[in-house]
């Protein structure tokens, strides 16, 4: 029996790692799609929508080998190479726009994905069903306040006669009001804090739920075995999220040289221009506003092909490192 057993287990083996032939792959596979068919008829409107909106504009990014001209169809715009990534290359606001990007990102990629991480562990650790979700209520609903109104009740904290300086006036940390908002050096700080602020509670829902997932049984052999609740967390808890923070953590690098005007446009002023501008309103000011259409696609394509570098560097990284992928 034993005999039989052993060549039964090496028989399926050889059925496993022998590859088929084209024909019978291409059977399966179209089998396959049979048996679900229901599920890809209700993938196809988000298949169509993605290459609409994502893949289908990226033949614009033709306008940055060109002179593009609007009122000439495209057989008749006249093509330039490399000549605006050269201007781009060669422009000395450039890079300090890549600086501001670069600096404002990299503070928003350690402060918006570590404290996301270390607020979803508390709210876990709430024992008050009621006070819990209050909290966690309270704690997202900024993420649905627009840009425009956060911007609006920053700038009014932040003024001279707003509550910030009041505060630090009666704390006698300054002698006298300071004009946060119309000066440079704030900026960076004043955005990254505000985007936490109103970003935190919403970001820490994924991970929330990831620890929901975490087998209770785990902690409860911990508390038998005489852990205490930071041991917990830290055995635990984290590790229970490792795949979900390798995840995020990919996806924040891929963005962290796109990452948006929205927030720096609406806190910016004419005083904090050389500190505010990023890569987004850098191509949009030559773009749309100057109409040199193919400097800011060059713009936008640089801005691209970075983030899709970055991307898939951090996620060889974490491949090698933590064997955590998302692709």
């Amino acid at each position: 029996m034993e005999t039989l057993s052993a060549r039964a287990d090496t028989e399926k083996e050889k059925a496993i790692t022998t590859p088929k032939p084209p024909g019978k792959r291409m059977k399966s596979v179209w089998r396959s799609i049979v048996q679900q068919k229901y599920l890809y008829l209700m993938s196809m409107p988000f298949i169509v929508w993605v290459f609409v909106f994502s893949y289908l504009p990226v033949w614009g990014w033709t306008m940055a080998f060109q002179n593009y001209k609007p009122s000439k169809s495209f057989s008749q715009q006249k093509w330039v190479g490399f000549k605006n990534f050269v201007d781009l290359f060669h422009d000395e606001r450039f890079y300090l726009v890549l600086r501001n990007t670069l600096a404002m990102s990299l503070m928003g990629l350690v402060a918006g994905f570590i404290i996301p991480i270390l607020f979803a562990v508390l709210l876990n650790e709430l024992r008050g069903k009621y006070f819990k979700r209050t909290v966690q209520t309270v704690s997202y609903l900024p993420h649905f306040v627009s840009w425009v109104v956060v911007a609006g009740i920053i700038t009014k904290m932040l003024s001279m006669d707003g509550i910030v300086n009041e505060l630090l006036i009666q704390l006698h940390v300054i002698d006298g009001p300071v004009q946060f908002m119309a000066e440079g050096k704030y900026f960076w700080g004043i955005v990254t804090a505000s985007d936490v602020w109103k970003e935190t509670g919403w970001n820490a829902i994924i991970y929330l739920a990831a620890i929901t997932g975490i087998d209770r049984e785990l902690y409860e052999a911990a508390r038998v075995d005489g852990a205490g609740r930071f041991r917990q967390i830290w055995n635990i808890t984290l590790p229970g999220i490792r795949t979900t923070i390798s995840v995020l953590l990919i996806m924040s690098i891929g963005h962290l040289i796109g990452i948006g005007f929205e927030k720096q446009f609406q806190l910016s002023n004419s005083l904090v221009t050389d500190y505010s501008e990023v890569l987004d309103l850098y191509a949009l000011k030559y773009g749309i506003q100057i109409s040199r259409f193919s400097y800011g696609t060059a713009i936008s394509m640089f801005t691209s092909v970075v983030s899709i570098i970055l991307l898939l560097t951090a996620n060889g990284i974490m491949k090698k490192t933590t064997k955590e992928s998302i692709m």
